[in-house]
């Protein structure tokens, strides 16, 4: 349920896209060092995010290093990283951990309970230090599959839950501002929920999986669910952006603007355009 919060890289200029990627490289280089390869695994696209928006927010100090690794071992990269991406890595093996313990407990997915138990001492040792964070992202998962197992919830509630879950990462520090960073992980996070089960609604339904928009889609033409999950989704993002505004970002807001207005929308054009094309191969086998 993660990975939707990405740069438009041809929108980037060169050095925006090597700056980008030098936090991401950092956010890499926090987790293998904090919580080894297990740990690595959980990298992922939204707390490179929220490491931008919180160092650029909070002007924290960075130190800026150039190493090789194994997944680049042919040249060194720059990484950058600093108590923010720290409280990042940690926040990325917490999110994962729970995650993949809500797969195993509904799903009882043998891929997740392994993850889960990689990461499990891991994110006991995270929760030790964010006792607050960690006892309302357990209560949320909870939560969540609870309204994920009732019958005829609107969609808006179901991806509340998600949305309060990011929301409560992002808040970093109890300041001012603190309601903005909210209403900027709420919006995403229901953002995130809301295009997941967009990108795998065909999925869940031959699988019989959970999904909200299953009988949006079977009662729609495909034109008519893209358009009203599109609308959705807008209105998602406006609510984000708003907030995000109203923020005093200067360094990394560019980079920030482009994920948020352009970005995003990645996912779902291809998600989108995958499934024109299929339709078109069945009309044309018929």
């Amino acid at each position: 349920m993660f990975g939707y919060v990405l740069v438009n890289k041809p929108e980037l200029k060169i050095k925006d896209f090597e700056k980008y990627r030098s936090y991401y490289c950092g956010l890499c280089h926090a987790l293998g060092e904090r919580h080894g390869t297990a740990g690595r695994l959980t990298l992922n696209y939204d707390m490179t995010f929220l490491i931008m928006i919180l160092t650029d927010l909070y002007e924290t100090e960075e130190s800026v290093t150039y190493s090789r690794c194994v997944v680049h071992p042919a040249k060194k990269h720059c990484a950058r990283r600093s108590p923010v991406t720290d409280y990042c890595a940690d926040m990325c093996v917490l999110l994962a951990y729970y995650k993949c313990k809500d797969d195993w407990d509904d799903e009882k997915k043998l891929k997740a309970r392994m993850a889960m138990n990689s990461l499990k001492k891991k994110a006991l040792k995270v929760a030790e230090k964010y006792p607050e964070k960690a006892a309302a992202i357990a209560k949320k998962m909870n939560m969540l599959s609870i309204v994920e197992s009732a019958e005829n919830l609107p969609i808006d509630k179901v991806a509340k839950v998600f949305g309060e879950i990011m929301a409560e990462v992002f808040c970093y520090r109890d300041d001012m501002w603190k309601n903005d960073l909210y209403k900027v992980g709420f919006y995403l996070g229901k953002y995130i929920y809301l295009l997941d089960a967009y990108e795998d609604v065909e999925l869940d339904i031959k699988t019989g999986d959970y999904n909200p928009f299953k009988e949006l889609y079977k009662d729609s033409t495909p034109e008519e669910f893209n358009e009203r999950v599109l609308n959705l989704l807008l209105l998602m993002i406006g609510e984000c952006t708003d907030a995000f505004e109203r923020l005093p970002l200067v360094e990394n807001v560019e980079i920030l603007r482009n994920i948020l207005y352009s970005g995003v929308w990645v996912r779902f054009g291809k998600a989108k355009t995958a499934r024109i094309e299929d339709k078109e191969k069945t009309d044309g086998s018929i």
